[in-house]
């Protein structure tokens, strides 16, 4: 064989395999999320609603899309379907607060302080799932985000153990620039969801903390 057939056939395999990878990839969340995606009125009632974090604006705030997934999570407490709210996001600096820029904008909208319980260190999907489980000893959530973003995060969640249902935001669809590119951005974070998930990797560990069930006790006394 020569050697520029040999160079056309590892291009070859290494094209099916970068295609191969992705494919799986998505059809594994698909396949994980099956039967768990609802309606915000349809979903089975869950303790905790598990909003993930979608940036703040340079004066803190959240942003469009991140309003839009805790107004979900506001019709979810408002409607019997949670009784708690857990904000996951990103604290990584003092100026970058996802969490209480969560918590300020329910607080605002009317739901009570005592409701909303902050994740300082939920710095992606994987990392907010497995602190869920594994920091605030959540067993089961109705996970909340962006429609396109909503299968990768119940799988992400079911595969580490929590019992995870989803209700997806669609008022997002109104920016078709963001929601398109966020929905095709999807594919690719299949790669990652599955990688993460199968090497286990640890999220940022630290002592259990007792918010959660401190607020489940506080509203069923309310």
């Amino acid at each position: 064989m020569t050697k520029r057939r040999k160079l056309i056939l590892a291009a070859g395999a290494l094209a099916t395999l970068g295609l191969a990878v992705p494919v799986g990839a998505n059809l594994w969340i698909a396949d994980k999320a099956d039967g768990h995606v609802y309606a915000a009125a349809d979903v089975p009632p869950a303790p905790v609603a598990l909003v993930f974090g979608a940036g703040i604006t340079a004066d803190g705030r959240p942003t469009p899309y991140l309003a839009y997934r805790l107004d979900v999570a506001k019709t979810l407490l408002d409607t019997g379907k949670v009784e708690v709210i857990l904000v996951s996001g990103d604290n990584r600096t003092h100026d970058y607060d996802e969490p209480t820029a969560m918590l300020d904008y329910l607080v605002a909208q009317g739901v009570p302080a005592d409701r909303v319980v902050r994740d300082f260190a939920g710095r992606d999907t994987y990392d907010s799932c497995a602190r869920a489980q594994r920091i605030f000893a959540v067993q089961r959530v109705i996970a909340v985000t962006q429609e396109f973003h909503l299968p990768r995060a119940v799988a992400t969640c079911r595969a580490l153990g929590l019992d995870a249902d989803g209700v997806g935001d669609t008022v997002g669809k109104r920016y078709s620039g963001p929601w398109t590119a966020g929905a095709r951005r999807e594919k690719l974070a299949a790669v990652k969801a599955a990688y993460d998930v199968v090497s286990g990797r640890d999220p940022i560990l630290g002592p259990q903390e007792p918010g959660v069930h401190d607020a489940l006790i506080a509203a069923s006394g309310d």
